[in-house]
């Protein structure tokens, strides 16, 4: 599975892409109808305490996981390193789905850790999106893969029901079996990888592996994983602990469904329009908007009513959607530095999941979404030490 060995990527060409796109719509379809519900998973098996492990066990895995995926894809190429990504994903979620049935929870878990190994190699698929378009195209390129992921999500929806029924027949529930359904995504979208044909970077090299402190040296790296880190940290805290503040007060599966594909579509609904504005103004409205949008997010989520949690959760997948297309696209400069930053990035969803549970079990979740929402200003520093337009500051 070696990398083609085709011309720059100013010979892009958008067929290229198709099976890059293609699994990215299966991977979001497999996270939604498993990993942002294993919170109550863990709670309907009698263990609400621990209803945010999966989620840091997900996050922990994918931060150890992205260095050594990148460190592959830089040696071996992109093909084989997201072929193998995917393919764990699958064991991973198959794991899961027989350990959440058998009611074995430290099972379950193993499952959520193969998949978080396995998201900290396949989201670097962006990178490779990224490597084979120009430059000044690249935000639209992100955008339209982000786009990619609104079917996968609006495809599970539409199945809600019918997962529910496959799952009374099984003699389970929709949230486990949903980890089933999430394996077979997951698996097809690593045969797609067989048959891409990736181009290699526009500079004909492959980056050598830079230590941590080498690739944090690189100008504009430790600007660009700042507001990486933050985005990813804060939608993954509130995305995986908000469905049980829903489950609290009453909503049933479809409902929560319903708030989860509105965060997705405000996460990737929209990369049409903020990839190409990206491109157009640059990086730093991207900070600038996506942490004012991050903090509306999770000033909201306290507030009473479903309404205004789905709200929340929108604007929660739109703030992420800004900062995570500015910072990809700045990041795909780096190749060195991609693995390092997105593990970074992994630890900070993990070290909120973990906290965030804490703090709701002793504070409340009020408490928590206030923290959430003074933690979502620190993009606006990353904006201060970005480029404004065409000229690049080192940060």
């Amino acid at each position: 599975m070696s990398d083609a060995t085709t011309g720059p990527a100013a010979s892009f060409s958008l067929g290229r892409l198709v099976p890059l796109y293609a699994a990215q719509a299966l991977a979001t379809g497999a996270i939604n109808v498993s990993t942002i519900l294993a919170a109550l998973v863990v709670g309907n098996l009698g263990f609400p305490g621990l209803i945010g492990l999966p989620a840091t066990l997900i996050q922990v895995a994918a931060a150890l996981s992205a260095g050594l995926f990148g460190a592959l894809m830089l040696t071996r190429g992109r093909r084989l390193g997201l072929g193998l990504a995917f393919a764990l994903g699958a064991i991973g979620a198959v794991v899961g789905f027989l350990g959440a049935r058998a009611g074995v929870l430290p099972a379950f878990l193993l499952g959520a850790a193969l998949m978080g190994g396995a998201q900290g190699g396949y989201q670097q698929a962006r990178y490779a999106v990224a490597e084979s378009v120009p430059d000044e195209r690249r935000g639209t390129a992100l955008g339209a893969l982000m786009l990619m992921s609104v079917f996968g999500s609006l495809l599970m929806t539409g199945f809600s029901h019918p997962i529910e029924q496959a799952a009374g027949r099984l003699g389970t529930t929709a949230e486990i079996f949903g980890w089933l359904v999430g394996g077979g995504l997951l698996g097809v979208a690593a045969l797609l990888m067989v048959a891409w044909r990736p181009l290699r970077p526009a500079n004909g090299q492959v980056a050598a592996r830079l230590g941590l402190a080498q690739a944090f040296a690189l100008p504009g790296v430790r600007s660009t994983a700042l507001a990486l880190a933050t985005a990813q940290g804060l939608m993954v805290t509130l995305m995986s602990l908000t469905p049980h503040r829903a489950h609290e007060m009453g909503m049933d599966h479809a409902g929560v469904a319903a708030i989860i594909s509105g965060h997705i579509l405000g996460m990737f609904g929209f990369g049409w329009l903020t990839g190409p504005l990206i491109d157009r103004l640059g990086v730093r409205p991207g900070y600038v908007g996506g942490a004012a949008l991050l903090a509306a997010a999770a000033f909201t989520a306290p507030l009473p009513g479903h309404l205004w949690l789905g709200m929340s959760m929108f604007l929660l997948g739109l703030g992420w959607n800004l900062v995570f297309v500015s910072g990809s696209k700045e990041m795909a400069r780096h190749p060195a530095a991609q693995g390092v930053t997105d593990g970074l990035g992994y630890v900070a969803a993990g070290t909120g999941t973990l906290v965030g549970g804490v703090v709701i079990a002793q504070a409340g979740f009020p408490a928590l979404a206030y923290l959430c929402a003074a933690l979502a200003l620190l993009p606006l520093l990353s904006a201060w030490r970005a480029p404004g337009g065409a000229v690049r500051t080192q940060g």
